[in-house]
C-alpha cells in the first residue's frame, strides 16, 4: 500500500522553551528514525500547505480563531496556561499542521496514496472549540474529520486515538455532531483528568456521535492493552463500518516515556496500526489518515513511528 508522510519545516520553529517536551527535537528524531529504517525511500513525502482560516471554522469557533491570531506574539511568549506557550512561530506551525491533515485527507480519497502520516507539530487532540490547552491549539484530527466529511460528502467517519492522554478535545467537538464514532485509550487517572465518567456513549437516534473510551490504569502492559482495543474498539470499528478513519497517533504510552506509567512497545504501535487498517481495508477502501500527537522521549518516538507507518504499509 502506498503510504505518505506530510510534514513542513515550519512546525520545527515553534518552541515553548528549552525544557518543554514538546520541543522541535521531536521532528528531528521522527526524520532520523525514518532514514535509518529505509523507510524514506519507500514513503511518499509531501510538504503541507497552511490551513486556509475558514476550515478552522468547522471545528472551532471564530472569536477562539481570532484570539490566537490577535494574540500571536512577535517576539517572546504568549502564555496560554503553564503547558501552552505561543512563540513568534507557533501560530504560523499551527496553521502548516492543520493544513497537513488536511491535505492528507485529499490526498487519500484522490486515491493518490491509501494512507497518510503527517509528522508534524503542535499536536491537536486537547484543544476544544474554543480553548487551548495540553499543548494544542487547533485540533489536527477533527478539522480533518470535519473537512473530509463535508467535502466528501461522508455518512461514516472514524477517529481512534490511542495517545496516552484522553482525547478530550476532539470528543468535545464532534460528541453532538452526526456520522463520528470516537474511540480514546488513554491512562487514567491522568491529565486532562477526563473520559473514564462517561466510557461509552451512543446516540442510536441518531442526534449526535458514538463516543468509546477505554481508560487504562497505571502501569498496564502490552496484553492489557490490546486486550483492551479488542473488547472495545475492534467490535464497535466492525460495526459501524467507517468510510475513512483517523489516527491521533499518540506514543507517550511508551514505556521509556517519563510522561506516563504505562508499559507499551513500539510492538504494540504495530500490532493497533494493522488492527486499524484492516478495518480500513474491509469498509474505507484502505484509507486512513494518521496525525501524530504526543510521543516524549526521543528515541521511542522515533522508532514508534517507523512500527506505526510499517503497519499503514503493510510490510
Amino acid at each position: 500500500m502506498t503510504v505518505g508522510v506530510i510534514g513542513h519545516y515550519r512546525c520545527n520553529d515553534h518552541d515553548m522553551g528549552e525544557h518543554h517536551p514538546e520541543s522541535p527535537k521531536r521532528m528531528a528524531a521522527i526524520k532520523d528514525q525514518l532514514i535509518r529504517s529505509g523507510l524514506d525511500y519507500v514513503v511518499r513525502q509531501y510538504d503541507a500547505k497552511p490551513i486556509k482560516k475558514e476550515l478552522l471554522e468547522l471545528v472551532h469557533e471564530a472569536k477562539y480563531i481570532d484570539y490566537l491570531f490577535d494574540n500571536a506574539p512577535k517576539e517572546g511568549l504568549f502564555i496560554i496556561d503553564d503547558d501552552t506557550l505561543m512563540n513568534s512561530a507557533t501560530l504560523s506551525a499551527a496553521l502548516y499542521s492543520a493544513g497537513a491533515a488536511v491535505d492528507a485527507v485529499d490526498l487519500v480519497m484522490s486515491g493518490e496514496i491509501s494512507a497518510a502520516f503527517c509528522a508534524t507539530r503542535p499536536p491537536g487532540h486537547h484543544a476544544e472549540r474554543n480553548k487551548a490547552m495540553g499543548f494544542c491549539f487547533f485540533n489536527n484530527i477533527a478539522i480533518a474529520a470535519a473537512y473530509a466529511k463535508e467535502k466528501y460528502q461522508l455518512s461514516r467517519v472514524a477517529i481512534v486515538d490511542f495517545d496516552v492522554h484522553h482525547g478530550n478535545g476532539t470528543e468535545e467537538i464532534i460528541s453532538d455532531k452526526k456520522g463520528f464514532l470516537f474511540c480514546s485509550s488513554f491512562e487514567h487517572p491522568l491529565y486532562p483528568f477526563s473520559g473514564a465518567d462517561t466510557e461509552r456513549k451512543s446516540f442510536q437516534n441518531g442526534e449526535g456521535s458514538i463516543i468509546i473510551n477505554t481508560p487504562l490504569s497505571a502501569h498496564s502492559n502490552s496484553k492489557d492493552f490490546r486486550q483492551a482495543i479488542q473488547k472495545d474498539w475492534l467490535p464497535a470499528l466492525e460495526a459501524f463500518k467507517p468510510q475513512i478513519v483517523f489516527i491521533s497517533a499518540g506514543f507517550d504510552a511508551h514505556t521509556e516515556d517519563e510522561i506516563s506509567h504505562l508499559r507499551l512497545t513500539e510492538s504494540d504501535y504495530r500490532w493497533v496500526t494493522e488492527q486499524i487498517k484492516h478495518c480500513a481495508n474491509q469498509f474505507a477502501q484502505g484509507r486512513v489518515v494518521s496525525v501524530l500527537e504526543g510521543g516524549y522521549s526521543l528515541s521511542a518516538l522515533g522508532r514508534s513511528v517507523v512500527a506505526h507507518i510499517n503497519g499503514l504499509i503493510g510490510n
